[in-house]
Formats: structure tokens, C-alpha cells, sequence
């Protein structure tokens, strides 16, 4: 959704009705990642995707189904080698898509939730979509300090009688249930992470299985910045890494210690140029660095690398890599056992950065870098993908609040 908050908060703050349809889970060989949506307001105007055109036609349907029915929806997109005419995906994944109307005014959670992404404030929108019905579509908008909306008590199980009925207004914002204090502590802990996935609760709030009777799936979507890449050595190859970083979706950053080389004129896409050594510059970064952060070092010089690695192999950031050569990497590693890393703490490291690619030029250079930058995010083996003939898109590791795909409505295909 963060791909296309601009639109919507436009459309929310003219007080147009729309639906958004959000991957909530993948399986296979799936074209998008969970957290994928598409928009689609009530005069008929598409923004975003959820597949890449393959399942489009039928989500649109569904948005538009769920604005005029004020009814959310999960719907299950699969591939059906019986049926030709299936909706599907031809590439043989399973993608779960939770359709939700939104009309401006009507939920605080997602009043909130739309203007903290538009921001670019970090939230953590938390969104039931299976469990009782009363509870579907409801929505929590989590900061590292508040909450926005709320989450109504599980309903009774005793049967209403004719002049009693259920109350529909939902209790006060200061009379948490057990079941809302659950979900705003778990969101609050995948935003501080930037995690985005599912979580299954009862209806007391306490963890369980999705096999479960009588639980609660939410859908929790974590908008933090953008991750960083910091870039030490402002060489003709750092002006390679800085485009593919931007391309990558990471902000950017060039740090040397040499005036005349860091010049915004020299690094024009780059978000930042800092004139600084490479470790102090780190050591005043380390509140705005995180598990998603990447470091490229190419200095490939020891009074800069040295300092810099010491620290950066210490710390929790994604991805540490070293320009240089064999031998230069042999001696790199000598000095970091000198000042005291561990063998565990060195093995982070990588170098000399980037794959075999056979690169030359400072542009196939970057390509090389960040492809390595991929394979270590994602899993990727790095071989063709023709040596193999499992799924092409992996899977991230599964955990245990990350259930499987819960099936509703009509399913497209098997």
C-alpha cells in the first residue's frame, strides 16, 4: 500500500470510497510479495497491482464488488490445469488477496493508518481478515508509542434474544480487550523489526494454531523508511552502486573521508554525500540502522577499511561487503583477527563483494554487487535458473505465526 499512499490518501481526503485488495499470502512460485495492493475508488480508477496482470481483471472485480457491499473479502488465487477458463495464475502459485472498502471517516484505524503511510511515518497497520464476522476487516493503525482504532469484544456465545440484540457500537477506546492488547503488542514488535506477515490469535488474545477453533488472523503490514545502503568510498565504482541502490528501492548514501572526491556533483542520485571517516560516520548512525541496512565498502584501503569493519561486523545490519582482491581480502582478514573479531564475526563478511559475474565496467560491477545483495536477502542459490526445477520465487522461512492460507468464498482454482 505504501507504493500507492499518495493516491489514496487523495482520494480519502476527498472523501471518495474505494477498496483495497493486499496480498496476505503467497505460496509457490507467486509474482508479488505479501503486503502488494491494489486500489481501485468508486468511479472505476485502478492504481497498483497484485500479480502483474495475471489474477488484475478479477481482484478489480472484487474491489468493486466490496465498495458497493461495504463487505471485506479473501479470495484465493490458484492455477487449475482443468478448467482453461480459470481466473489463475499461470505461473503455478497460490496468492491469498483480502479485499477491504475503505470509506473516509468510517474506521479510525484505517483514517489513521492511510495518513501515518502518506507521512511516511512509521506504522504498522494490523488488519483481522479471517474470524468471526463481527471482527473481520477490522483494523489497528500501531506506532511505537500509540494506537489508532479498535478491535470490538469476541462475540457472546450465548443466543440473543429477540428484545436483547447484540449492541453494535464497539466499547470505548479505554476499555481494551485482551484480544486488542494482543494484536497492538504484536504489531508493535514487527514494526520495530519492519517485519510484515500474518498472525493467528484467540479470541483471549493468547498465540495458537490457525487449525484452531474460534481464532483471529491478522494481516499486519509494517511502513517503515525506506532501508538504507551506505556506501564507503566515493570511487568510479560508487557512482555504479549508488544507481542500482536507488533502483533497488534503498536511500543511499556516500561517505569518504576525501573532500574533493564526495561531491554532490560527483554523486548527483545519491540522497547524500557525507564528508567524513567511514567508522565515525557509522558509530553517529547507529539509531538509523537497522536488520534491512546495507554496507558496500569499496575503500579497498586499510586505514579506512579496518576501523569501518570492526564496527560494522559487530553490528545487526543486513549485509556487509568488501571490494578487493584475493590477496587483499586474505590481509583484510589478518588485520580484523588483530583487533580481536571473532572467526563467526569475520565470516559476515563479504568479500571480495559481489558474484562471479565475469563484470569489468564499474556498471556490471554494481550489477554484481546487487545481485549478491539479493540472493543473501531473499535465499537465492545463485545458479541458473534453468539448473534447477524447483520454485522460482522462494519463500521466505516460515514461522510459527505465519499459518497457512486460509480459504474463503469461492476459490478460483485448486
Amino acid at each position: 500500500m505504501q507504493d500507492i499512499a499518495e493516491q489514496l490518501q487523495a482520494w480519502h481526503a476527498a472523501g471518495r470510497s474505494f477498496a483495497v485488495a493486499t496480498v496476505v499470502g503467497v505460496s509457490g512460485s507467486a509474482p508479488r510479495d505479501p503486503g502488494a495492493a491494489l486500489a481501485v475508488d468508486a468511479a472505476g480508477e485502478a492504481i497498483g497491482s497484485v500479480s502483474g496482470g495475471c489474477v488484475e481483471g478479477a481482484v478489480y472485480e472484487l474491489c468493486q464488488a466490496a465498495i458497493e457491499s461495504g463487505e471485506p473479502v479473501l479470495e484465493r488465487f490458484g492455477y487449475s490445469d482443468e478448467d482453461a477458463f480459470a481466473v489463475g495464475l499461470t505461473c503455478g502459485g497460490v496468492l491469498d488477496v483480502f479485499v477491504q472498502p475503505i470509506r473516509p471517516g468510517a474506521d479510525d484505524g484505517l483514517d489513521a493508518g492511510i495518513a501515518y503511510i502518506a507521512s511516511g511515518t512509521p506504522v504498522a497497520l494490523a488488519r483481522v481478515i479471517a474470524g468471526p464476522g463481527g471482527l473481520v476487516g477490522a483494523t489497528v493503525a500501531v506506532t511505537a508509542d500509540t494506537h489508532h482504532g479498535a478491535l470490538p469484544p469476541a462475540p457472546s456465545t450465548a443466543q440473543p434474544s429477540p428484545a436483547a440484540p447484540l449492541p453494535a457500537t464497539r466499547p470505548p477506546r479505554h476499555l481494551l480487550t485482551a484480544l486488542e492488547r494482543a494484536v497492538v503488542t504484536e504489531a508493535r514488535a514487527m514494526l520495530d523489526a519492519g517485519r510484515t506477515g500474518r498472525i493467528v490469535l484467540g479470541l483471549d488474545g493468547r498465540p495458537c494454531d490457525d487449525r484452531d477453533q474460534g481464532t483471529v488472523t491478522c494481516f499486519v503490514e509494517s511502513y517503515v523508511p525506506a532501508p538504507r545502503m551506505l556506501v564507503f568510498g566515493a570511487i568510479d565504482f560508487a557512482a555504479a552502486v549508488v544507481r542500482i541502490g536507488r533502483f533497488l528501492g534503498y536511500r543511499v548514501t556516500v561517505c569518504d573521508a576525501r573532500p574533493v572526491f564526495a561531491t554532490k556533483r560527483r554523486f548527483p542520485e545519491a540522497d547524500e554525500v557525507v564528508v567524513d571517516w567511514p567508522h565515525r560516520y557509522l558509530d553517529s548512525q547507529l539509531d538509523r540502522i537497522d536488520g534491512r541496512t546495507v554496507l558496500c565498502v569499496l575503500t579497498h584501503d586499510a586505514k579506512f577499511d579496518i576501523p569501518l569493519l570492526e564496527r560494522a561486523l559487530r553490528l545487526p545490519v543486513g549485509y556487509v561487503g568488501a571490494m578487493g582482491s584475493r590477496r587483499t581480502h586474505r590481509d583484510r582478514e589478518a588485520r580484523l583477527r588483530e583487533v580481536g573479531l571473532t572467526e563467526a564475526e569475520i565470516g559476515r563478511l563479504r568479500s571480495p563483494i559481489g558474484l562471479d559475474l565475469g563484470a569489468r565496467t564499474p556498471e556490471e560491477t554494481a550489477v554484481s554487487v546487487a545481485a549478491e545483495i539479493i540472493a543473501h536477502r531473499r535465499g537465492g542459490s545463485c545458479l541458473p535458473l534453468n539448473a534447477g526445477d524447483g520454485p522460482i520465487h522462494h519463500e521466505a522461512p516460515a514461522t510459527p505465526e505465519e499459518p497457512r492460507a486460509r480459504r474463503t468464498r469461492r476459490t478460483h482454482a485448486a
